[in-house]
């Protein structure tokens, strides 16, 4: 079944959860009140409205502050719980509040959550029918050595961009009866033709499970714990034909509605080197890298509509993947990848103290290899490895049932890294059905799936080592600013052109003169350009940081064809 989501009028008023959608969804997003305060009490009066969804920071939330470390934001929020919406149980859920908050529902602390990108929820207690009062107190520190911030700078400029705060993705409640479902995990097995369910309920008893295309069963199973489907009658899932399937999970009273994909990620063995596999074939993958940054909302976009048209262009163009690049995205992003076909590499978010940077001046020029245990060079304290490592299997739970998400990237280019071959190895032990690249573009330990290599500033030569599947995982940055659709006076780029024409045959050159014959020479398959948009100052992006494209497109699906047709080559010779 080919999946189209539907939109809503409103704003974020889609459903933010389509893997575990109930019925019961009632969105708390519009405007709450607001306080930047040094003091944590909350204050006696707020000091205007700021519009959730965004942060303080961005054009969009209406507040355009930053907020600065010592500081507390507070956010309160009234709200009426809708006749007959109580089911028994009601959590109200975040999808993301950077980066330490604390919760509150009528004067009760409900909890708290450390890390700036993973979703998190708490039971409402004690609820009240009206005049429910919501307060949400945050402190953020994006210099802190601590916690994941990726590219988050109290001091944007170049690579680095605008550091955010508070709650960035939607807030919503959702009623469950006593007894429901927790969570659960799909393990499909696209060789047998077999679906693992594991199911993790609030109490014992037995889960039905119906896999349906459309309307239609398919198959069904029932059990505790784990239970294991045949559905061998469903088409595998690929870029080129993303076969979703729905699933309902009934548990006593509640019932649960989510989807599938049938594949498998691996690496296949091709006269002696190694590639990446999808349902047991080799394919190559041509994608970009992608910051999810907006003009207007920083790290949140103008709506969901608006995350589905821009990956629904990149596949327009001929690519097959995105590296989504240090930070995470709402759970819809990934349907839409689930959805257009468009495989996925998920970054871990980095942390730790203040990179250095002459490391990150010369490591392009030169191969500086540095040992990752020792833990004060590297800037990792005890909690701050721990921490990482908290936010890592967090992500890991979030976004496990995502279909299209092939590939996890722990460490980039040695910004905190430490331990990468151990944490690599732990965190497949947690996911094992995905692939590793365990230190993206240097410091490589030589561990993980990937030869991972980043090349600017010079041509492209590469080395397969025949262990793992060679991928060049960034490079291109080339810079053109599109008059009308720049944001910032300065700007940045790593190799810049002034004339569209002059732009446009640079991309097409690097294409065919240094790409094309590292498939078919050293069997490279996977690219990933720098980037999908500018950000900032920086104006590397094929589209600009309103989405416009900058280059022919008929000019990059022509040559992601030919990246195509030279890998089917390279196989055919091995």
């Amino acid at each position: 079944m080919r999946v189209k989501p539907d939109f809503s009028e409103r704003p974020f008023g889609e459903h933010p959860r389509p893997q575990m959608r109930r019925e019961s969804f009632f969105s708390l997003n519009g405007r709450w009140e607001y306080a930047i305060t040094e003091d944590k009490e909350p204050p006696e009066r707020y000091q205007g409205e700021i519009l959730v969804p965004y942060s303080p920071e961005s054009a969009a939330s209406g507040v355009e502050r930053q907020l600065k470390a010592g500081e507390y934001l507070h956010y309160r929020r009234l709200f009426d719980v809708p006749k007959g919406f109580d089911r028994g149980r009601v959590f109200c859920h975040f999808g993301a509040c950077d980066q330490e908050c604390e919760v509150f529902l009528n004067g009760v602390f409900l909890g708290g959550h450390a890390g700036g990108y993973t979703p998190f929820s708490f039971e409402l207690f004690p609820l009240r029918q009206r005049g429910n009062e919501l307060r949400v107190r945050v402190r953020d520190d994006a210099a802190s050595d601590r916690f994941g911030r990726g590219k988050q700078s109290y001091r944007p400029g170049g690579i680095w961009y605008t550091a955010t705060s508070g709650i960035w993705q939607t807030v919503w409640l959702e009623s469950t009866p006593l007894s429901y479902i927790r969570s659960f995990r799909f393990y499909p097995d696209a060789k047998a033709g077999k679906l693992t369910v594991k199911v993790l309920s609030s109490d014992r008893g037995e889960t039905k499970i119906t896999v349906l295309d459309g309307d239609m069963p398919i198959c069904e199973g029932r059990g505790e714990g784990s239970i294991e489907l045949d559905v061998s009658a469903c088409r595998r899932w690929t870029p080129d034909a993303p076969e979703l399937y729905r699933v309902v999970l009934a548990f006593g009273e509640d019932r649960v509605e989510s989807y599938f994909g049938l594949r498998d990620f691996s690496l296949a063995e091709r006269d002696g080197r190694r590639y990446f596999a999808l349902n047991g074939e080799p394919i190559f993958q041509s994608g970009l890298l992608d910051q999810g940054y907006w003009p207007e909302g920083v790290y949140t976009p103008p709506s969901n509509r608006a995350m589905y048209e821009e990956i629904a262009a990149v596949k327009a163009l001929g690519f097959n993947m995105l590296r989504k690049h240090i930070k995470l995205e709402p759970a819809l992003w990934y349907y839409y990848c689930d959805c257009l076909g468009v495989l996925v590499w998920q970054d871990l978010v980095n942390g730790g103290a203040p990179y250095k940077k002459h490391r990150i001046c010369l490591a392009p020029f030169v191969d500086l290899h540095i040992d990752d245990t020792n833990y004060r060079g590297m800037g990792r304290n005890e909690a701050s490895r721990a921490q990482y490592l908290r936010e890592a299997e967090e992500t890991i739970d979030a976004l496990f049932n995502c279909v299209s998400l092939c590939l996890w990237t722990p460490f980039n280019e040695a910004w905190g890294q430490f331990d990468a071959v151990r944490v690599c190895e732990r965190l497949r032990a947690i996911d094992p059905t995905r692939l590793y690249d365990h230190a993206s573009g240097w410091q490589d330990q030589g561990g993980g799936d990937v030869c991972s290599r980043h090349v600017y500033f010079r041509k492209v030569r590469l080395k397969n080592d025949k262990r793992r599947a060679l991928a060049l995982t960034e490079f291109g940055g080339y810079s053109f600013a599109l008059a009308g659709h720049v944001f910032r006076e300065k700007r940045f780029g790593y190799r810049g052109f002034h004339k569209r024409e002059d732009y446009v045959r640079a991309w097409r050159k690097l294409y065919e003169e240094e790409i094309l014959p590292a498939v078919e020479r050293e069997g490279l398959c996977a690219a990933v350009y720098t980037q999908l948009s500018d950000v900032e100052e920086e104006i590397n992006g094929i589209f600009t940081a309103d989405r416009i494209l900058k280059g022919d497109g008929e000019e990059m699906r022509r040559v992601n064809e030919a990246l195509r047709r030279a890998f089917e080559r390279s196989l055919a010779r091995s």
